[in-house]
């Protein structure tokens, strides 16, 4: 796994836009970042009206942490009783004060992004944001996925674009992501390249394509059979 100090570099656009200085490609939609992870990975994967005590969210690429926010709102606005479970792989943790700034762009989010920015100042990687029990693993998600013990209900796949990271969109990982996701689980991503949906295909999932946000034409979702679907 990555050390700790391996974090992101981070630069930033004229209209505030921040941008992986290690992957040339930047974190959010300029249109709405906010709105994009709506649309992608909550509406991609039927949420919330799937939403039930013990649900649980994996996510490749933890970023600003603008996805798990975005989950957060959506949980308490539903009022589903119990517990979320979120556990997101990341290679290069951006700094705090980068995240700090990267959200105040979106003051919905901001608002609730307090404690979240308090644990990541203080470099803690597993605690609790009200009703959403977080895990961030850091390092090589090649590495650290085949590791992890549980199954997902819903996957982000929100690496940086598959032509700049291609680490994160390969036939080995998405195999493991297949591997780890629970009968009849889903996966969302804001990506529509041809290569990574044939690998998710071959995976075991069944892949469509759908309209992406803003400027983006097209997205993928997918479902992963439950077992009388692959029985058949």
């Amino acid at each position: 796994m990555a050390a700790e100090n391996q974090s992101e570099r981070v630069g930033w656009t004229d209209d505030g836009v921040p941008v992986s200085a290690l992957f040339d490609d930047p974190y959010f939609s300029k249109a709405d970042g906010l709105a994009e992870t709506r649309h992608v990975f909550l509406g991609g994967n039927h949420l919330p009206e799937r939403f039930r005590d013990g649900f649980r969210i994996a996510e490749l690429g933890f970023g600003t942490g603008l996805n798990l926010l975005a989950t957060l709102i959506a949980w308490q606005a539903t009022g589903v009783a119990g517990q979320l479970h979120f556990t997101s792989f990341e290679a290069f943790p951006m700094p705090a004060g980068d995240m700090a700034r990267a959200l105040g762009a979106f003051p919905e989010a901001r608002a609730v992004a307090g404690p979240l920015l308090d644990h990541w100042a203080a470099r803690r990687r597993q605690f609790d944001l009200g009703p959403v029990t977080v895990e961030v693993i850091v390092g090589d998600a090649r590495e650290s996925l085949p590791q992890w013990r549980a199954k997902a209900d819903a996957w982000f796949l929100d690496g940086f674009s598959p032509a700049k990271n291609p680490e994160l969109w390969g036939e080995g990982l998405l195999a493991e992501v297949a591997r780890h996701t629970a009968p009849g689980g889903t996966f969302a991503t804001y990506t529509a390249a041809g290569f990574v949906r044939r690998a998710l295909q071959a995976a075991g999932f069944q892949v469509e394509r759908r309209a992406g946000y803003g400027r983006k034409r097209h997205m993928s979702v997918g479902r992963y059979p439950d077992g009388g679907e692959r029985g058949q």
